[in-house]
């Protein structure tokens, strides 16, 4: 998974984003005549290398996010209030239109900003929906003197950008109406999906899982080889079985949703990812018609795509393709009634997601939104999340539900140096979606399920015995550094926001069997299956079952904590060990036949990093997965 590298700053700083996060109090002078723009101080600079002023020459491209009427604490305060069981506002959502005429900036404030930046020497060229933004270029010597500040060149996260040395600053008659600014720190923000263990990076290249492996859970004893005749050692005394070849819709739907007759009609989900695979609506069909999902109705599918796609050098639009192939067809398994609306993205970059999910909710057409990618807390900016959250909040206020997947590291201390959790997953106004290991059994029932956390044994050499690897991966969790406890987890434990929320099946031991387009060998392309898990499973698969909630309120329900964390009942919580120490894996060498051998490992469950899984919450699942009981609950 694509991170963008620390800075120890960046980690360092990290609390004191909290502070400018939550916004609280007026803005500090930042002279006589103006005021500080919150969240616009990058805090990495204090221990980045300075290389100089930047030229006064040198190009800016930035975005001015203009305040919501009211100011932002509001804001918070209504979209926490109408998505909160016995509130006065309680489930009285806005369309649109009324969300703009209460709270989206006005005319007047957009002239106001556009005044004061043209006069400085800098252009407005044009106006997001919603008058979110305004979109400005120019040089740097007309942003230092439009922001009060300077501009110098940095090496940050190995690459040389552009940053403000220090808080920017507005005119007090405008101040008022700028909510942050991003863009004048150059550092690229970018997000990548988060799935393991599916086909190369390189995708669609072809990726084929070994045999043998289990229709259901526990179904073939890993006692021999592949060839029938060469023994398996045990492990640490036991058999252990071979893991599944991938759980279907009908094996998903047994396990979590029963013999209900709720299929999601009426609702759409969302799922946001960066760019689009030309081959998913045929693969969906395919998929379903073999591994049986009933089949799509006419319009049940549609994309809404970025016209022009950018940054495809550091982004991989390949290996989006099977983020797009996962999300879409676990929504579709778990919601066979409901209308997937795919939005694609023009990069993997914060500012085209922000647009993105900017469209999804403007179009308001989807009450459920899945996303299945992020970043470390410490690689996000106070600027950033300012503009995430001015989305997620018009969102609640209008119904929509935003769903994080919470990560495929665990504590993230093996993958970044320091203990913390994702974001967005990890904003109070999503809800996180951790990962189990999930037993389902023959007859489509769930056996068992532990918290995912998984190290790796390959087969020693003599084939006796199994040698440890070491940890591999596993759901992502923790308190994040970034953000307060919201209210509505008032009965966890710590002073910060807990992730995750709700956790479904994410191990790739235990994962989905997924259909996608893929290059073969002598560059053959053809539809090809695979197993594939991550929390990037979790998410769609809980967005899917979510919308058969919601099939009855198909107004929505906002931000869905403060109903989860009063409903406890309807999460099945998640215990410690199951009965087996993990599975036996095998895989081709070569990652598309047996010409080039087999490997063989053991993947273990429930070993999670620093993170474990205890009675009630806990920072691998959550409060559990969701039961039947959630069909009741909105």
């Amino acid at each position: 998974m694509l991170k963008r590298n620390l800075g120890a700053a960046a980690i360092a700083a990290a609390t004191l984003i909290t502070a400018a996060i939550a916004g609280a109090g007026p803005a500090q002078a930042a002279d006589h005549g103006t005021r500080a723009i919150p969240h616009t101080k990058p805090l990495w600079t204090a221990k980045a290398k300075h290389l100089g002023a930047a030229g006064s020459k040198a190009s800016v491209h930035a975005r001015v996010y203009l305040a919501p009427q009211g100011g932002i604490a509001a804001l918070k305060a209504a979209a926490v209030a109408v998505s909160t069981p016995g509130s006065a506002t309680y489930h009285q959502f806005l369309s649109p239109a009324q969300y703009r005429a209460t709270y989206a900036p006005t005319s007047a404030d957009v002239s106001a900003v556009r005044s004061w930046l043209a006069g400085a020497g800098l252009h407005v060229d044009g106006v997001a929906a919603g008058n979110r933004y305004l979109s400005v270029s120019g040089t740097v010597r007309g942003a230092e003197k439009a922001f009060s500040t300077q501009i110098g060149r940095f090496v940050h996260n190995g690459r040389t950008v552009q940053a403000p040395t220090t808080a920017l600053a507005a005119p007090a008659a405008v101040a008022s109406k700028v909510l942050t600014v991003t863009g004048i720190d150059t550092t690229p923000h970018l997000t990548a999906p988060k799935k393991s263990d599916s086909a190369p990076a390189t995708l669609p290249g072809a990726f084929v899982n070994a045999r043998p492996c289990s229709a259901f859970y526990g179904q073939v004893p890993a006692t021999a080889q592949a060839d029938g005749t060469t023994p398996l050692p045990k492990f640490n005394g036991a058999t252990l079985p071979y893991a599944v070849c991938g759980y279907t819709g009908p094996q998903f739907r047994g396990a979590y949703e029963g013999t209900t007759a709720l299929d999601g009609h009426g609702v759409t989900v969302a799922i946001t990812d960066a760019y689009a695979s030309t081959t998913m609506a045929a693969d969906a069909a395919t998929y379903a018609s073999r591994n049986g999902d009933a089949p799509y109705a006419d319009g049940q599918y549609t994309e809404v795509v970025a016209p022009r796609f950018t940054h495809t050098h550091l982004c991989d639009p390949a290996g989006w393709s099977g983020e797009q192939s996962l999300d879409v067809e676990a929504v579709h398994a778990m919601a066979q009634g409901a209308n997937i609306r795919y939005y694609g993205a023009a990069s993997c970059y914060d500012s085209d997601f922000l647009d993105t999910l900017g469209q999804v909710v403007d179009e308001n057409v989807a009450k459920l939104v899945t996303n299945s990618w992020g970043d470390l807390d410490s690689n996000e900016t106070a600027d950033s999340i300012a503009a995430y959250e001015q989305v997620f909040l018009q969102g609640a206020l209008q119904g929509i539900s935003f769903m994080y997947s919470s990560g495929d590291n665990g504590d993230e201390l093996a993958n970044s140096g320091t203990i913390q959790t994702d974001y967005p997953a990890s904003d109070p106004y999503v809800t996180a979606v951790g990962g189990t290991s999930t037993a389902i059994g023959q007859a489509s029932t769930l056996g068992w399920q532990t918290g995912w956390g998984t190290e790796k044994y390959t087969l020693a050499a003599d084939g006796a015995s199994w040698s440890l690897l070491g940890y591999l991966y596993g759901a992502g969790g923790g308190y994040s550094s970034l953000f307060p406890k919201p209210d509505y987890q008032s009965g966890v434990s710590g002073s910060q926001r807990a992730v995750p929320d709700v956790a479904m099946d994410a191990d790739p031991t235990t994962g989905m069997l997924v259909g996608q387009t893929q290059l073969f060998p002598k560059r053959v392309v053809k539809y090809g299956e695979y197993r594939i898990g991550g929390t990037s499973l979790a998410s769609p698969l809980f967005a899917g079952m979510t919308a058969l909630a919601l099939q009855d309120h198909l107004a929505g329900q906002g931000l869905l904590n403060p109903v989860i964390y009063g409903a406890t009942k309807a999460f099945t919580d998640v215990k410690g060990p199951g009965p087996d120490a993990g599975n036996v894996r095998v895989d081709y060498a070569n990652g598309v036949d047996q010409s080039g051998g087999l490997l063989y490992s053991v993947r273990t469950f429930n070993q999670d990093s620093s993170l474990t899984v205890t009675r009630g919450w806990d920072d691998v699942t959550g409060l559990g997965s969701p039961n039947t009981a959630w069909f009741d609950v909105l």
